[in-house]
């Protein structure tokens, strides 16, 4: 029978091999970058933002910084440049939606049910959000703090073996090891035992390993529709990428079965969750994903603050100094570092403040999305689909926000005159708004808990291979390098 297709389709079967779909591929992407380019420069409503010409044009430099740990270094000098962006997470006037979360960067957990960070219906995330309050109310952790004072006093007894061996300590090790500890104990009702162990297990060693995989693949995935397809579709689905995220789910599922299936010898946070939730269908798997969100969210960003904090007081020993007298002239022993009376201390607040101004937990952009019928933002019109976010790091080092922002000064928080034109409101390292961090009593009880607790009992020296330490890649979070230091046991 004689083949009645036209030619051109004749010629189009006979190329289709491989080769050819490769050029086909490349071809479509150069159309869309040329062609978007253009939109973008002299079309798009968005061309009236300030900013280098050459990030209006293509992706690719915002790629480059985040494949290359750049995010914090390269936004403050585009802020310092061009100015600063906020009102962007907050509650929105009228009745207009606000951003919804970018899902490539709040990408579904393995189980494809959201956590709590990733719920953008707003009535179906209330609710999630009024289950889950109860176990970060202030009266659910006055009685978690036991638990979290006894992990304190861990914490001091290894700084202490280390003191009396004469040993270095790295204490970007010795707060991840103790917050992931606290975490799992409150989460599971079990610690891990990294702290006694002093080593990561497996499962830490894991978390880390996610979260620089998935920047790198958040920033191919940006290149444009055709790259985020072969992506999603085939680089997504290799099992070395699948493992590092299925070997965390495993590990924190496990544990949330186990606790499930027993009452600890302990309140923990599933006491109060499972006071309003059941745990069958869609309700279990959610908590499944909010346990897997915790044993990041609740952990790694403690410790960034803590370490961050203890390095500027290191630098700082004026400051240092200041702050073990407020600690040593209050109390007389550990037993007496409360919540209550740690709260009661303005200096060591401050200290927390600044430390997260200059080194903020999560230093990069909480990207989200501009909702149907575009937004408001800083006065410009921003159409639907724009991606948007406020970059911490570069924010708080704004001269229009602080003075001297480039430098550790505590005393800004407690209105020294030197600083009194300082735009305070700008530090909100928790995020605001509805969506703002749950934890963030929890956080705030256990920074000044294990921060007063090394201070109290140490006097601290920074070794000279961490002189440097700051000087560290962005991707999502902080690359933590070792903070090594000498300690000696304070006189008491």
């Amino acid at each position: 029978m004689e083949d009645s297709r036209l030619p051109v389709f004749k010629a189009l079967e006979s190329m289709m091999d491989l080769e050819s779909i490769l050029f086909l591929s490349i071809s479509i992407f150069v159309f869309w970058v040329v062609v978007s380019g253009i939109y973008n420069l002299y079309i798009s409503p968005l061309r009236k933002i300030p900013g280098p010409r050459i990030r209006a044009l293509s992706n690719v430099p915002r790629i480059w910084e985040m494949m290359a740990g750049r995010d914090g270094i390269d936004h403050i000098d585009l802020h310092r440049v061009y100015g600063p962006i906020h009102d962007i997470y907050g509650p929105r006037k009228g009745h207009a939606a606000p951003p919804a979360k970018d899902k490539l960067f709040y990408q579904p957990p393995y189980n494809g049910v959201d956590s709590i960070l990733g719920i953008d219906d707003e009535a179906a995330h209330k609710q999630e959000r009024k289950i889950m309050s109860a176990g970060f109310s202030e009266r659910s952790l006055r009685d978690q703090e036991p638990l979290l004072k006894s992990w304190a006093t861990k914490l001091g007894g290894k700084l202490r073996e280390q003191a009396i061996a004469g040993n270095k300590a790295d204490l970007v090790k010795f707060y991840n090891l103790t917050t992931f500890d606290i975490m799992a104990d409150l989460t599971f009702g079990e610690s891990l035992n990294m702290l006694e162990n002093e080593e990561y297990t497996p499962w830490v060693q894991t978390i880390f390993a996610w979260l620089s995989a998935v920047t790198a693949l958040r920033g191919l995935r940006l290149l444009g529709p055709t790259p985020r397809l072969l992506i999603d579709r085939i680089l997504m689905r290799l099992p070395a990428v699948r493992r590092l995220d299925k070997e965390h789910w495993e590990y924190s599922t496990a544990r949330v079965r186990k606790r499930l299936q027993r009452e600890p010898d302990h309140p923990d946070l599933w006491s109060h969750i499972l006071q309003k939730s059941d745990i069958s269908g869609t309700s279990l798997e959610r908590n499944f994903s909010n346990a897997s969100v915790f044993m990041i969210a609740g952990t790694e960003t403690t410790a960034t603050a803590l370490s961050g904090t203890t390095y500027h007081l290191l630098r700082n020993p004026a400051y240092l100094s200041r702050l073990k007298e407020e600690l040593r002239s209050q109390f007389f022993s550990t037993e007496e570092l409360t919540f209550e009376s740690l709260a009661r201390l303005p200096y060591l607040h401050a200290v927390l403040q600044e430390g997260m101004r200059m080194y903020p937990p999560v230093p990069a952009i909480l990207p989200r999305i501009v909702p149907k019928g575009g937004l408001a933002i800083c006065g410009e019109w921003v159409p639907a689909g724009t991606v948007v976010g406020v970059h911490q790091l570069a924010t708080y080092r704004m001269e229009e926000h602080f003075s001297k922002p480039d430098e550790f000064h505590p005393q800004r928080w407690l209105k020294d005159l030197e600083f009194a034109k300082d735009q305070l409101n700008a530090l909100e390292p928790f995020s605001v708004g509805p969506r703002d961090c749950l934890g963030k009593n929890l956080a705030w009880h256990e920074m000044r808990l294990l921060l007063a607790t090394v201070l109290f009992q140490f006097d601290i020296q920074l070794s000279v291979e961490s002189e440097n330490w700051a000087e560290q890649s962005i991707y999502t979070l902080w690359q933590k390098k070792p903070l090594v230091c000498s300690l000696e046991a304070a006189a008491q």
